[in-house]
């Protein structure tokens, strides 16, 4: 007799939401949220974290992030959330018997629940594919940590097996090609690739080598194995990678990185004063793409489509596009489908 296949299942992480804009559940994810020590990474001493996060930060923060929240609050709820059950839900039509589950590193549904439902359902072998194409402590390695502790805990006999970074993925580089093409092709100056900020600290500490990033002149185009955990350096080589696909101009696009805190050195440049300096420069018309984020957010939608388009028409620019994230587009599904059979065809042989 030949033995029996192991039931294998598909798992997608991506970030979180709080459960509605209401204060009291804002104020339950930020502290789910930057508690988090690999998010905020600073003081070592966790009491110390704490003591910052719930005492200063979130106390100053709450209600303002409520009221970002309630501008891009939809019918069916949280964007993301929205949207990522949308790309779950067509996932699974794709893989027809190979069930796709979904969960959010903070928030609901949480990784413990999915986990747990998981283990109940009899799975034997998951591919953990993380919804962030670049490396970084905050993002794709704590949804990784998260995972695995749980399945630990719940499921110590399920083998789990993780999707890398795809930063640079020709599949996941036409993905963003397909999304983009529309609207590069209306009139515009200039395209800014907007990605998530990050402290210089995490490069510096994410370099085993502890020589290289923000060390060596020119650190991201000089090849190095640092590379393999090196956020910025994978961020320029996804903008490298589309540019290149879509035959943009040197002169005619950039970088730069939104949502940073106070109190250390940031990735530079950052994307709100990117929007004031670019109309004294002669651009009128800009695009705008948000390429470490696979769903919109509220980070795209309010912080980008909301303050940053105002930021940028204030200051003289004429029109401001924000091209949608990957979402729920066919070529992203393409994408997953595709890293997902390559597991399933490479499981059983």
């Amino acid at each position: 007799m030949f033995p029996l296949m192991p039931k294998r299942a598909i798992l997608l992480v991506n970030l979180g939401s709080p459960d509605s804009p209401s204060v009291p559940d804002v104020r339950r994810y930020l502290r789910e949220f930057l508690n988090d020590g690999r998010v905020i990474d600073r003081p070592r001493a966790a009491w110390a974290r704490r003591l910052l996060v719930n005492r200063l930060i979130i106390p100053k923060r709450e209600a303002n992030s409520a009221h970002a929240y309630s501008t891009v609050w939809t019918p069916e709820g949280s964007p993301l959330i929205a949207t990522s059950k949308r790309v779950r839900d067509l996932l699974a039509a794709r893989l027809g018997q190979t069930p796709v589950y979904l969960a959010m590193r903070y928030g609901n549904p949480s990784i413990a629940s999915v986990v747990a439902q998981i283990a109940a359902d009899g799975i034997e072998e998951l591919l953990l594919f993380p919804q962030y194409p670049h490396y970084a402590m905050s993002s794709w390695e704590t949804v990784v940590v998260k995972v695995r502790e749980e399945v630990a805990r719940q499921a110590p006999k399920l083998r789990v097996a993780t999707v890398q970074p795809f930063f640079a993925d020709a599949d996941y580089i036409e993905a963003l090609y397909a999304v983009s093409a529309p609207y590069l092709k209306q009139p515009h100056d200039h395209l800014l690739f907007s990605y998530h900020g990050l402290p210089e600290r995490h490069m510096r500490e994410a370099d085993s080598s502890r020589a290289h990033c923000l060390t060596v002149p020119d650190c991201c185009t000089t090849c190095s194995p640092a590379h393999a955990t090196c956020y910025r350096a994978q961020v320029y080589a996804t903008t490298r990678a589309l540019v290149a696909r879509a035959g943009i101009a040197a002169d005619r696009h950039s970088v730069s990185f939104q949502s940073r805190l106070l109190g250390e050195p940031w990735l530079r440049p950052f994307t709100d004063l990117e929007f004031k300096r670019l109309p004294a420069t002669g651009v009128k018309k800009l695009l705008v793409i948000c390429a470490a984020f696979t769903g919109d957010c509220l980070e795209t939608l309010e912080e980008i489509q909301g303050q940053g388009r105002e930021t940028f028409l204030e200051a003289g620019g004429e029109s401001f596009q924000q091209i949608p994230c990957l979402n729920d587009h066919p070529a992203f599904i393409d994408f997953l489908a595709k890293r997902a059979q390559n597991w399933l065809e490479a499981s059983t042989t």
